[in-house]
């Protein structure tokens, strides 16, 4: 075996030439210096569990696959930068499906690296053998059955490059547990060759013609009453300076989708919060009379547009986003251009100061004609004033992680956002489950930061068990339950639209989640309990390290507006 150089030596295990599959995943982990992988070792992973041992990659045992799934995705929201989940086959790769399908969603980048079966058992219904590439095919942008070294050499730089984008997602390796133990014949430097020549991007920048500025001046010009219409692409691309720029020379409001919520000041004279099924009435009713639409990093979601024939009516509208395939997808722009976001803001020039005075004053009377009301609570805490207090008391850098459900919505309707980065939800797929490990990578990918975890009492025990990992870790992350013993989000629906014939969405049981948290070893604060104050909650946040806060709130707490499924954004349910 030949010498190793200086250059090796930053990517090999203990300084070692990688003998065998497993240890060539390891090298080039850290030739891509992954810091932390998250997952759980089974029969069809053990020899890259052994490669890892003492790699110097810290590897956070999730208590279930899923929930390492979602931590990666906390971790990678952060960073932006692909991270490594973990799965041994069978079980160990279903309960991985809903963290990668809930990243193809909301386009994250993940790489998911799976044990299989030895390649001679493949389709022999072996002892956990599963479909593993027929499963994830739909659900990822690039997945692989690795068959040998040299397979394996190139696939490893190919999918981190596929999952890092242009539009970013998760990319799954299955790898059989004989390729993972496999002899390597090939020597360091053709090794570092392969990886070299799949790491070259092959982009080429998008070209913007003379005619395509004419045609966006022409529109934006020309426009009395155009809103800025943003989502996550707007963070995936980094626009979001130009975004507020763009906004405050044209003085043009802005509305988010759920995921775009962080990517301009929500406290901005310009905000005009989410859009869409509990957006503000105000929101909605400026977007029906606009003249024209900047869709940016957006694929008009149904929870956005409400019924799509009746959406922003009078605009007309500039599409671009970084997916062709999402341009003209479900509305046909009048001008459409693929391209990254904040190449196309940056060729566009320099724009002109422009005051549009009189849908300023649009926009200022539509929001006292048609404000968004705030949650009156007969007992307990109002879910808005909580959301406000934790916004008061921890700051604009604090990283919010949310669950889904009504929580959910009054975070996105409520909460003051003002930098990028710091709202982590599961938005494309609506997870239940998410926000407790998401939080836990966040926490590990920016320990500087507090981190809060807004949950529902059904959401939390979805993933419960991560508070056994939360434990071990020890970060300065704090849960905050909205309790109301009911699956909030359905029971409402029950209430609206089925007669309030209530079945299955309640928990009739007494709230044991302080008791849990203890039983972890995490401290607790039930707000039920007499005598508790928003001041114990500020100094409970406040404190370093783990810890849960149950907040109980009355079962018919509604999030509203409402839009009903089918209805036009002007149909809300005000209550």
């Amino acid at each position: 075996m030949e010498t190793i150089t200086e250059k090796n030596k930053a990517w090999l295990r203990e300084d070692k030439v990688p003998q065998n599959g497993a240890e060539l995943i390891v090298a080039y982990l850290k030739r891509r210096k992954i810091q932390n992988v998250y997952g759980i070792p089974g029969g069809a992973n053990l020899p890259l569990y052994d490669a890892l041992h003492n790699c110097g990659i810290r590897h956070i045992l999730a208590r279930q696959e899923q929930a390492g799934g979602f931590m990666a995705q906390g971790e990678a929201r952060v960073t932006k930068k692909p991270t490594v989940c973990l799965a041994s086959s069978g079980p160990g790769v279903t309960n991985l499906i809903t963290a990668v399908a809930d990243a193809k969603s909301d386009s994250i980048p993940l790489v998911a690296i799976t044990g299989q079966v030895p390649l001679s058992l493949i389709g022999t219904d072996a002892f956990q053998e599963i479909d593993t590439y027929g499963l994830s095919l739909p659900i990822t942008k690039k997945n692989y059955l690795v068959r040998s070294i040299s397979e394996l050499i190139r696939v490893l730089p190919e999918a981190f490059r596929i999952a890092e984008g242009p539009r970013p997602g998760p990319v799954w390796i299955d790898v059989p547990k004989d390729i993972q133990a496999a002899p390597i014949s090939l020597s360091i430097q053709q090794i570092e060759e392969i990886w070299a020549s799949q790491e070259r991007e092959n982009r080429q920048d998008t070209f913007i013609s003379e005619s395509d500025r004419s045609r966006f001046f022409h529109l934006l010009e020309n426009s009395k009453k155009p809103i800025l219409y943003i989502g996550g692409g707007v963070k995936g691309s980094g626009a979001e300076d130009l975004i507020l720029s763009l906004a405050e020379t044209q003085d043009i409001p802005v509305v988010s989708t759920l995921m775009g919520l962080d990517s301009f000041p929500q406290n901005h004279p310009l905000a005009l919060g989410m859009l869409g099924m509990h957006g503000a009435p105000y929101t909605n009713r400026l977007l029906h009379d606009s003249d024209l639409l900047l869709a940016f990093g957006v694929r008009f979601d149904d929870r956005a547009t409400g019924k799509l024939e009746t959406f922003c009516p009078n605009a007309k509208v500039i599409h671009v986003d970084i997916d062709y395939k999402e341009i003209g997808k479900l509305r046909k722009p009048d001008f459409g251009f693929c391209s990254d976001l904040k190449f196309f803001l940056k060729s566009m020039g320099e724009f002109r100061t422009k005051i549009r005075e009189e849908w300023r004053e649009q926009v200022r009377s539509y929001k006292q004609l048609y404000p968004l009301r705030s949650i009156t609570a007969t007992e307990g805490y109002s879910p808005q004033e909580i959301i406000f207090s934790v916004a008061k008391f921890l700051g604009p850098n604090a990283r919010i992680s949310t669950d889904v459900g009504q929580h959910q919505m009054w975070v996105a309707q409520y909460y003051p956002f003002e930098k990028t980065g710091t709202l982590l939800t599961s938005g494309g797929l609506g997870t239940m489950g998410f926000g407790l490990p998401a939080a836990i990578g966040a926490s590990l990918a920016d320990p500087d930061s507090k981190v809060v975890c807004f949950s529902g009492d059904g959401s939390i025990l979805m993933n419960i068990q991560e508070l056994d990992t939360l434990s071990e870790l020890q970060s300065d992350l704090k849960i905050i339950i909205f309790d109301n013993r009911n699956l909030g989000l359905v029971r409402q629906q029950q209430n609206l639209f089925y007669g309030a014939r209530y079945n299955g969405s309640s928990y009739p049981s007494e709230s044991k989640f302080s008791k849990i948290a203890r039983a972890f070893g995490i401290s607790s604060l039930d707000m039920g309990e007499s005598g508790k104050d928003l001041n114990d909650l500020e100094k409970f946040l406040k404190e370093k390290g783990p810890g849960l806060v149950v907040i109980p709130i009355h079962e018919d707490l509604q999030v509203l507006p409402m839009v009903p499924p089918g209805k036009s954004n002007l149909e809300m349910l005000l209550g």
